[in-house]
Formats: C-alpha cells, sequence, structure tokens
C-alpha cells in the first residue's frame, strides 16, 4: 500500500491500534463530509467495518492534533519574530507531541509582563545570576559587590543577591526538564484538598463532606472532582493541589543543586523560591485543567451513556392517548391524542385538594375515553402524579385502559420552547407540557429531540463540565439514536429530520415545507426535488428515511438506494421480484451473496442487505412492557426500612443509580448495594428505564434522601 496521505494517519493509527487503510479512509470520507452513521453503516468496506464509536475518536483525536498544529505555528511564528528561532528549537517545536511539551519549549521565549526577573535585569544582575548558577566554588557575596549600583537601584550586596535569585528562579521553573519531572510528580503524588472557608460552615452545609477532604488527585472519581470545583466556585470551599512540599523540593535538588558550595546554597535559596512562588502554581494549574477534563470526560460520558439508553426507550407505538399533566391547586391538565400524536382535545380537572371534584372528574374521564378511542393514559411523574395515577387506576373503565407514569423530566423545558410555540401557538404551556407527556410514551425518540439533551435530567454536574464538549458529545448520542431507528420522512417532524444523517435544521425545514405543499413523499428519489437537497445531502440521508406507503419495498427498509440494483440483481439470480424475496425465507436461501462482490462492495455490506431483506426497517427498540408503582405507598413519609418495592432507574452515575419508586423523590441505590458481588461500574447492573425491585435501606425525612439497596433481590 502507498505511504498515507493524510499527515495525522500514522499517528492516529497508532495511538488507537488501527491499521493505516482504516485511519486513512476515514479521515478521508470525514473530509468529503461524510457523517459518522452514514460511514458506520454504509461504508464498511472502507473502514474496515469500524463502529460509530471508534469512528467519533478518529474524528476527536484529529481536531486536538488540528488544534495542537495550530499552536505550533503561533509558537513558531513568536519565536521567530522575535529572532530566537534556531534549527534546534524549531526541530524541538517540530517534535512536541503534547501541549503541555509545546508551552515548556515556548515558555522562555512567551512575552511576559513585568517580573522580578526582568527587573533584576533590568539592574544588570543577569552576570551575577550565571556566575551562581554554575555553582563555582566562590565567595557570592564577594562576586556581587561588583553589581552594587546604587544608580541601577542595587544598594547593597543582598540585593544583589536577591535580584540573581530572582532571575535563577525563574530559569529553574523555564527548564523544560525540570517541569517535565515536576509534572510526572504531580500527577503521581498530588492530593487535592479541599477546606471549608473560614464562617461559611452553615451556609455551605451541602458541602459538609467536603470541609477537610483529601484525596489523591490521580485516583479522584469525577463526581467527588466536580463537587469540590462546584463548592469552591459557589466560595463555600477552598481546594488546593499539590505532592507533599518536601517531595517536590528534593526533586528540584536533584536536578539542579550539584555541589555543596556557597553558591550553590544561593542556588537553593532559588529553587525553593521557584518552586512556591512560580512552579507550585503553574504545575496546581496545569493540573486543575487536567483533573477537570478526566473529571468531566467520566461525566459526560455517564451522560452520553444514560441519554442514549433514554432515547432509546421502547416506545408504545401509535395508540389513541391520553395524557395528564397532574396538579394540585391548578388541576390536572388533560389532552387527548389521536395515534399520529395530533392533539384533538383538552381541559382541565380537579380531583385532588384543595378541590376535591373527583366526582365531577371521573364522567369527564370516561367521557373522553369513549369519545377518542382512547387506548392508553400517560401521567406525569412530578407533582401529585402518583395520586393522579391512583385516581385514575379506580375508574371502572369499560374495557382495559394501559395507565402508565411518564418521566416528565424537561417537559417544562420543552412547553416554554420555541419548537412548542411554534406547534401549539394558540395553547398555554400546561397544554403543550401534556401533549409532550403523551408522545413521550408513544414514542419517546421523536418526542425527546426537541428538547435541549442536557435539560433531560439524565446526568450529573451538566452545568459544571466544559458545555462545548458536552453539546457535541450529547448530539453524537442523539444523531446516532435518531439513525439507528429511522426517520419515516412523511410524519417526522422538523426536530427528528434534523438529526438524520446529512440533513441539519434547513433541509428539515424544506422537506416539511415541501411536504405540505406536495402532499406525503411517494418514494426517497422524490426527495431529490426537495429544493438545495443535492446528490451528497441525498446519499448521506436516503439510507436512514423511510417511506412506509411507498411503492418500492426497499424505500420502506434501511438498504440504501446505491444499492437498490445489487438487491434487483439477487432477485433475479433466483427469478424473483424484491418483495418475493422480502416476503420469502427460502428465496432468500437459494442467493449466493458470494456473487455479488464488487471493488467497492464486500460481505460487510452484503450480509448487512440479507439481514434488511428478512427484517425490512426493524426498530432496534425493545418491545414495551407496562410498570406500576406499589400501591401502598405515595410519599417519603410512607416508606419504612424493609420495605421492597418496584421502581424505574432514572439516572445512573459512577457512584450508584437514582431509582423511582413513586414517592416524588428518587432513592439512591449505591455502587455498593447493586449486587451480591463487587461491581465498578453501576452500567453492568442497570439500564436507565430498566424495571427493578428494591429494599429501602434508609430514609432521611429532613434531608429528603432515600437509601435503597439492590442486594438479593431478583430483578425483572
Amino acid at each position: 500500500m502507498s505511504a498515507p496521505s493524510h499527515p495525522y494517519t500514522p499517528i492516529i493509527a497508532r495511538e488507537l491500534n488501527l491499521s493505516a487503510h482504516q485511519v486513512e479512509n476515514t479521515l478521508k470520507l470525514l473530509n468529503e463530509g461524510a457523517t459518522i452513521p452514514f460511514i458506520a453503516r454504509y461504508r464498511k468496506e472502507m473502514t474496515g467495518s469500524l463502529d460509530e464509536v471508534m469512528l467519533i475518536r478518529i474524528r476527536d483525536r484529529l481536531k486536538q492534533l488540528t488544534e495542537l498544529d495550530k499552536r505550533r505555528a503561533t509558537i513558531f511564528s513568536s519565536i521567530q519574530e522575535q529572532g530566537k528561532l534556531t534549527p534546534e528549537l524549531e526541530k524541538q517545536i517540530q517534535d512536541a507531541a503534547t501541549l503541555s511539551e509545546l508551552e515548556d519549549i515556548y515558555l522562555p521565549y512567551k512575552p511576559k509582563k513585568k517580573t522580578r526577573a526582568s527587573v533584576a535585569r533590568a539592574k544588570g544582575l543577569e552576570p551575577l545570576a550565571t556566575l551562581i548558577f554554575s555553582q563555582q566554588f566562590i565567595d557570592p557575596a564577594v562576586a556581587a559587590e561588583k553589581f552594587v549600583n546604587p544608580e541601577l537601584g542595587v544598594l547593597t550586596v543582598e540585593e544583589a543577591l536577591a535580584g540573581a535569585r530572582d532571575i535563577i528562579a525563574e530559569w529553574i521553573n523555564e527548564r523544560q526538564y525540570g517541569r517535565k519531572e515536576m509534572r510526572h510528580l504531580f500527577l503521581k503524588k498530588a492530593t487535592l484538598h479541599s477546606k471549608v472557608i473560614k464562617e461559611k460552615e452553615q451556609e455551605g452545609i451541602k458541602y459538609r463532606d467536603y470541609y477537610d477532604y483529601r484525596e489523591l488527585m490521580a485516583k479522584a472519581p469525577s463526581h467527588r472532582v466536580l463537587a469540590m470545583f462546584r463548592g469552591e466556585k459557589e466560595e463555600f470551599l477552598r481546594v488546593t493541589i499539590a505532592p507533599e512540599e518536601h517531595l517536590a523540593l528534593q526533586l528540584l535538588e536533584h536536578i539542579f543543586i550539584r555541589n555543596n558550595s556557597q553558591s550553590a546554597e544561593q542556588v537553593r535559596m532559588a529553587m525553593q523560591d521557584s518552586y512556591k512562588r512560580l512552579l507550585q502554581p503553574s504545575m496546581e494549574t496545569e493540573m486543575r485543567d487536567w483533573v477537570k477534563q478526566k473529571a468531566d470526560r467520566a461525566a459526560i460520558q455517564v451522560f452520553a451513556e444514560n441519554l442514549n439508553q433514554l432515547l432509546l426507550a421502547p416506545p408504545l407505538g401509535q395508540k389513541n392517548v391520553m395524557a395528564i399533566d397532574p396538579g394540585y391547586r391548578t388541576g390536572c391538565k388533560v389532552v387527548c391524542l389521536d395515534k399520529q400524536g395530533n392533539l384533538l382535545h383538552n381541559e382541565t380537572i380537579y380531583p385532588h385538594p384543595p378541590h376535591h371534584e373527583m366526582r365531577q372528574a371521573i364522567p369527564k374521564i370516561l367521557n373522553l375515553v369513549d369519545a377518542y378511542k382512547i387506548d392508553a393514559i400517560a401521567i406525569g411523574n412530578g407533582t401529585a402524579g402518583r395520586e393522579t395515577e391512583y385516581f385514575i387506576r379506580r375508574i371502572p373503565f369499560d374495557k382495559d385502559i394501559i395507565a402508565i407514569m411518564v418521566n416528565e423530566s424537561g417537559a417544562s423545558v420543552y412547553s416554554a420552547s420555541a419548537v412548542a410555540r411554534e406547534e401549539f401557538p394558540d395553547y398555554d404551556v400546561t397544554v403543550r407540557g401534556a401533549v409532550s407527556i403523551g408522545r413521550r410514551l408513544m414514542d419517546p425518540l421523536a418526542e425527546l429531540v426537541k428538547i435541549e439533551p442536557k435539560s433531560i435530567g439524565v446526568g450529573q454536574y451538566q452545568h459544571d463540565v466544559d458545555q462545548n464538549e458536552l453539546k457535541e458529545s450529547l448530539e453524537d448520542v442523539v444523531v446516532s439514536c435518531v439513525n439507528a431507528v429511522g426517520v419515516e420522512v412523511n410524519t417526522a417532524s422538523k426536530e427528528l429530520l434534523t438529526y438524520v444523517s446529512g440533513l441539519g435544521p434547513s433541509l428539515a425545514q424544506k422537506i416539511v415545507d415541501y411536504r405540505k405543499e406536495k402532499g406525503p413523499f411517494g418514494s426517497r428519489t422524490e426527495l431529490k426535488k426537495v429544493p438545495r437537497l443535492g446528490e451528497k445531502a441525498f446519499e448521506q440521508a436516503a439510507g436512514f428515511l423511510r417511506i412506509h406507503q411507498a411503492k418500492n419495498p426497499l424505500d420502506r427498509s434501511a438498504v440504501h438506494p446505491e444499492s437498490y440494483p445489487i438487491v434487483e440483481a439477487m432477485g433475479k439470480s433466483v427469478g424473483a421480484s424484491v418483495e418475493e424475496i422480502m416476503n420469502n425465507e427460502s428465496l432468500r436461501n437459494q442467493i449466493r451473496i458470494g456473487d455479488f462482490i464488487t471493488e467497492t462492495v464486500g460481505l460487510p455490506t452484503l450480509h448487512d442487505i440479507m439481514q434488511e431483506l428478512a427484517r425490512p426497517s426493524r426498530d432496534p427498540r425493545q418491545k414495551f412492557e407496562i410498570f406500576e408503582f406499589d400501591k401502598s405507598v405515595f410519599s417519603i413519609n410512607d416508606l419504612q426500612p424493609g420495605m421492597v418495592l418496584p421502581g424505574i432507574v432514572t439516572n445512573i452515575t459512577k457512584f450508584g443509580a437514582f431509582v423511582d419508586i413513586g414517592v416524588h423523590q428518587d432513592g439512591l441505590v449505591h455502587v455498593s448495594q447493586m449486587a451480591n458481588k463487587f461491581i465498578s461500574d453501576p452500567g453492568q447492573v442497570v439500564k436507565i428505564n430498566q424495571k427493578v425491585k428494591v429494599r429501602v435501606l434508609e430514609v432521611d425525612i429532613e434531608r429528603v434522601r432515600i437509601q435503597l439497596s439492590m442486594k438479593n433481590i431478583n430483578t425483572p
């Protein structure tokens, strides 16, 4: 194979343990505008069947290396302008593999504000600093006498020595080798230490666990790091990061002290000052960035995994749904939706205190169920949710009605959004919120894409982590989920279409506009008539768009239009139409897929085609299961230690999982209480929306905390 043309190919291939061929082709596809889902699904031959996770890692590493090279160019230019660029320095800059290495090289050349060292240089003390730093067996005080100069502001020998030490301190701080070794020491031995700020003990009580907390930085878990930094940001805690000082000074002494001369003693004094005043603060800043980035990545990963599970929660499907947004004083907002999620009716009932209008509410619900042929009732799990569920379950319906509690996190964000106002300009936020609850039951993915991912409520510390990184990671999840499920182009909202590979907000709107003007799409090919939807966008999007009423059965599947000729040839090879081979397993079994391998289409794509022909447009989401909370508990006051209750996992963190047991306050199953054996990651045991059984361990009504256990309990 010829040498890779992309300069980053060898680096990324080595770091990710991939072949140059895989990386080179991935970078080529990304450069051409291909999306991650498209590459993963339809370009397996080019990438060696890399999955989305690995493709994202390649993309992100490309971005990092690009940013590193931008900084390299800036540093190169700055040193060149100063006239200090040597061939050796140029090679060092070119060879630097990390940002910290680059910055260490640049530090001596970085334009500085006025420093103690620059003041000393202005007083002519650099030659004295050079002499002392060489650590010859001389008397520094005698040498310093020559540098006493009242005109330059050096009045005494001690002032001359102090100025020389300031220059030496700066040199020690800027030496690349010293910084590299100190960085290693901090990474291995630095302690993360938080202390409460005096007289803030009561005000910052929620950070009580961190009032005097110390932990090895390298081992500190994400949630504790972010908690400490949040406490510091809110000015309740003070956080420091450093190894024990004697370890740092021993390291510097080993590097910089050569003998026991009087000059060496001056260097030792400068070294101690350099560490406390320059090197330690500099390293602490660097370590703060490092540990924060590490904590951010861990928190974002948990958030992304939770979001993925939530978006791919089982849909109830196309049913006539009544949705209720519960409330006490303001009543329960009731909406009726048809099978497509269109709003047919809304009104308010008042079955709970202070109104107590249960007798009036029951016939209203019965009439609405009958009038709109309701199949299922979705009840928001917020205030008065359990009470409303209890009320609904007591109504004597004349047919089986499914009543389901629905997680309403983020529904208020949706109801007040521009998207909701555009959908329902004539209705208030309570109606919009109830509609969102109903649609979440029918199709969680289609409804949740309308809400900013971080508002959905399945992460921790989402406001503390890097917002750009969080946004990009969560958008990757939404894009992945939408394209994994596929989108019916004739019913999808603009928001759902936006996340389809190759589309985006502008083309999504144009598809909706075209649909309104011309009617439903009859084929995928018709998408090319949408203004500004060119060949590239069609290539990226077509395989993920479904047209369930299309004449061509392949338009209902995940088979890409570019592969239609292959499927037609498969049909001809067994004397059957495309429709016939899709409906007849024995015909499919006669197809010899090896006959259809070409230069661009290999076995991975052919196997995908055969799977799709067998189960066209199969929804990867699991089947919907009905769930009920325990009918004897409604609030935290009803809980007693020892109770075993059904619950739903609502959030997963590194330290455990939160479970909704129907009392308006999720309980925590600590990671140590999740299984009968040791586990390090709660994700090994539970998923978002999983139905579990839990035992109540402890109830703290004052702090509104519930401790739960899953040990020795069979979970469904």
